[in-house]
């Protein structure tokens, strides 16, 4: 296992128009379709209880749980009284989950989406022992971003300056530490976003890198104090760095794989099991979330709604340009109506593909953060629950959105690297940079 969920850290204080045409700039055909009117829940299909406690983190991605509340989806499906509740970090999250909503915790959350992989094989437990869960929907694709800092902006760092990283990496050496990378939660998507970057130009993270866990809300505070060289986040806090220039984008995830998974919406299993009905209520009632989310009309007014501060507490100016696709990257790099925007809907950015999580358990596998022996498709068949997807989705009169198949094929990374779903031992076999347990 990595010493990465063992180290500490200095954790300090956290001290553009939108495109005309939002949906467009991907290149995609698929747009968001509005959501259908339905009832609120009542009668035989009126869910079990009027509420539930969901986690989520101050990040973009977390708006479709947040925007379910506000603009009342939840409500309109029979659950007036979910309450959506910040949590101050991954751990937390983690650690309210064990807990439930019966110990005073939470039973679902906005998530990294190999947490609840992890969780449901006893590997990022207090306890220890698996916690079940299940694996509602993906809640966006894209959207996080790889920063450094000023510092190196003469290494002119992107998603594939090999050199520049490994000067970045030796000039730091030459001061008698390490390059430091912080990321979000030991194994989550960020920790293998950065992981991947760093091996594929030639960095072994584990012995050439500094690896350290920073909650997302306070990356760019500690950025300012000096104390890392690289985070790997969602946004709005790229987009913050940047405007604060205290350091520039050297890559955002979508060029490092387009249109990768992200974040999910994730209950524990127990609860779905005991609800089926609020369960339904909840995924149609998120679905509908990410439908008006990715709506460019919606874009102003997700923006206020998350800027406050019981949410993101950060202003518009952090929040709206990525979304709207909008790039400063901060080092002369500005791009516009760009591909790798976050997406909450379009190009089957809800849909949880199997073939998804079954990267997240390799890629989890290839770093120790789970057994070699670890049965793949057992673990991801048993928390991924795309059947409930499906049933939500034909129940909101988007049975047009399902995907013929629970697989979306083989995977290409930005060096070429291809994962095959259906042999996910020979991609794990052919990587060179690897720490298997």
């Amino acid at each position: 296992m990595s010493n990465l969920s063992r180290r500490k850290f200095l954790i300090t204080a956290a001290g553009t128009t939108a495109g005309a045409i939002w949906l467009s700039a991907c290149g995609g055909t698929k747009e968001a379709a509005a959501p259908t009117p339905a009832p609120a829940g009542g009668g035989a299909d009126a869910p079990e209880v009027p509420g539930v406690t969901l986690g989520f983190i101050a990040l973009t991605d977390a708006a479709p749980l947040i925007i379910a509340k506000e603009k009342g989806f939840f409500a309109k499906h029979g659950m007036p009284d979910v309450k959506v509740m910040k949590q101050t970090s991954w751990a937390v999250t983690r650690d309210n989950l064990e807990l439930g909503g019966g110990g005073g915790g939470i039973d679902g959350a906005h998530i990294l989406t190999p947490m609840p992989l992890m969780l449901a094989a006893g590997k990022i437990t207090k306890s220890q022992q698996p916690l079940p869960m299940a694996t509602l929907a993906r809640l966006n694709t894209q959207g996080q971003g790889i920063s450094v800092s000023k510092d190196f902006l003469a290494n002119k760092l992107t998603i594939d300056n090999k050199a520049g990283l490994a000067d970045a990496v030796a000039s730091t050496a030459k001061t008698g530490r390490k390059f430091k990378a912080a990321v979000t939660f030991p194994g989550g998507t960020h920790d293998l976003w950065m992981r991947y970057w760093l091996s594929a130009n030639g960095i072994d993270p584990n012995k050439d890198a500094d690896l350290v866990v920073v909650p997302p809300p306070q990356m760019v505070a500690n950025m300012q104090t000096g104390t890392m060289d690289t985070f790997c986040v969602g946004e709005p806090w790229n987009q913050r760095l940047v405007n604060k220039k205290l350091g520039y984008t050297a890559a955002v995830t979508g060029e490092l794989w387009k249109f990768h998974p992200e974040k999910s919406f994730s209950m524990r299993a127990d609860w779905v099991e005991k609800n089926p009905k609020a369960t339904q209520a909840l995924l149609k009632a998120v679905l509908e979330a990410q439908m008006w989310c990715e709506d460019p009309a919606n874009l102003d007014e997700l923006c206020e709604i998350t800027s406050k501060d019981k949410y993101f507490k950060a202003s518009v100016a952090d929040i709206k340009p990525r979304l709207a696709g909008n790039f400063d990257y901060g080092d002369g790099r500005v791009v516009t109506d760009s591909p790798y925007r976050m997406r909450f809907w379009s190009e089957n950015a809800s849909f949880p593909f199997k073939s998804h999580d079954q990267w997240f358990v390799v890629e989890d596998m290839r770093w120790g953060y789970l057994p070699a022996s670890t049965d793949i498709d057992a673990l991801v068949n048993q928390v991924n629950r795309a059947d409930l997807w499906k049933e939500a989705a034909k129940a909101i009169g988007q049975e047009k959105a399902i995907p013929a198949s629970d697989s979306r094929g083989k995977e290409t990374f930005f060096d070429g690297v291809v994962f095959d779903p259906e042999n996910p031992k020979a991609y794990l076999d052919a990587l060179k940079i690897k720490a298997m347990s």
